[in-house]
């Protein structure tokens, strides 16, 4: 099964669909693949894209992604979308909604979900980017459903981060306010031809220099009407500065060093989360274990240390 890598790398198309359907299953096959590519990655730029729902994040990407086209670069696209409760499946649809690009043998695209939960999602979606990344993609984009700490912890797996808002959502600042001033490096209000855009533009200048520190970079603030194309050519020349910047003071650097620790400690994390299934759980010695601690018989840091012990042998 690990000629599926093998395939990828020679640039097949399928074979980066089942490579992702693999990391996104947890198959069997999953770890080997990403071994084999793992050499290949480093060579993407990683955009994140968040924001509250209905910010229109996107057609935002689908005109974003067809501008770096037009530049003749290629582009993977990660959609997170929340999935439905009854078929497992994901319910906003985004490859629906770039239905243009589907057609494009420059693009590719693909929408995981969350499953009910994002916990562990973001391993997948940083090991999806590098399937992309290996398969030669010059573009990635990482686009989230909300702007919650899951949300956050996926756009870590970004080089640059761009928040997409809204004017006159009512609890924008709200959101804004839920760590995304943090993580920003562009902010873009789309739907700008709508009422309270210059309003929103204002209220967010004000918490950037509320902000209180003197940073390199400060986040530029972009209008954009994404279904009218207005604000995406001056939203790549931004991502290009911003690249620029991180490139030369050697923030880029420092960012996939944080990120390859993160991912590090997210893997050990899911290891170690899945060894107790296997082991603990599955097998049933979990409810003695709780039978023992209710009765005080033992206590549950000597069970924890025990466990722990027994791992590491």
């Amino acid at each position: 099964m690990e000629d599926i890598a093998q395939e990828l790398l020679n640039g097949s198309r399928l074979a980066l669909s089942r490579a992702i359907t693999a990391i996104e299953n947890e198959y069997d096959n999953a770890t080997a693949i990403m071994k084999k590519l793992y050499p290949h990655t480093g060579h993407a730029y990683v955009l994140g894209i968040t924001g509250p729902p209905g910010a229109g994040k996107s057609t935002l990407t689908d005109k974003l992604a067809k501008e770096y086209r037009k530049q003749g670069k290629t582009v993977g696209i990660v959609a997170i979308d929340p999935t439905s409760p009854f078929s497992g499946g994901a319910i906003l649809g985004d490859r629906i909604r770039m239905n243009s690009l589907t057609l494009d043998e420059g693009v590719f695209i693909r929408s995981m979900g969350t499953r009910g939960s994002l916990g562990g999602l973001s391993h997948k979606t940083a090991d999806a980017v590098k399937a992309m990344d290996a398969f030669g993609m010059d573009v990635i984009f990482v686009e989230t459903v909300g702007v919650g700490q899951s949300e956050v912890d996926i756009v870590k797996a970004a080089d640059t981060t761009m928040v997409v808002l809204i004017p006159g959502m009512g609890d924008d600042i709200q959101a804004i306010k839920a760590g995304i001033l943090e993580i920003g490096d562009i902010f873009a209000i789309n739907k700008a031809d709508h009422d309270g855009a210059d309003k929103l533009v204002t209220e967010l200048n004000m918490m950037l220099d509320l902000d209180g520190v003197m940073k390199e970079w400060r986040p530029p603030i972009i209008k954009a009407v994404a279904n009218q194309n207005i604000g995406v050519t001056e939203l790549v020349e931004t991502f290009k500065k911003h690249h620029d910047h991180i490139v030369s003071s050697g923030q880029l650097t420092q960012r996939r060093t944080e990120r390859t620790k993160n991912e590090m400690l997210d893997l050990l994390s899911s290891n170690i989360g899945s060894y107790i299934t296997r082991n603990i759980v599955d097998t049933g010695k979990i409810d003695k274990m709780v039978e023992d601690i209710k009765a005080h018989k033992i206590d549950p840091y000597t069970v924890v240390s025990e466990i722990l012990q027994n791992m590491l042998k």
